[in-house]
């Protein structure tokens, strides 16, 4: 994923690649996410099924979610969970 900063698809693309990643981790511990909007670098997501509720779901979006998006697309990406 490191290299997808210099090829050629958009920040949209490279934003929802990697969350497809995630999903598929979230979905192994009975969880999900889904993308509410993505605004330029502002990505907004509700986590669902066993995520939902979870106690730790802050440190998910911010502390997994946000940090890899961060690493291997923009450092800039900052996401916030949705309503």
């Amino acid at each position: 994923m490191a290299d997808e900063k210099t090829n050629d698809n958009t920040l949209e693309e490279n934003i929802r690649e990697l969350l497809e990643q995630a999903r598929t981790q979230l979905q192994a511990d009975g969880g999900d996410l889904e993308i509410v909007s993505i605004e330029g670098k502002k990505v907004t997501l509700n986590l669902k099924g066993h995520c939902a509720g979870c106690p730790h779901a802050q440190a998910t979006l911010k502390g997994y979610i946000e940090e890899a998006l961060r690493t291997y697309v923009d450092p800039e990406i900052t996401v916030e969970r949705g309503l």
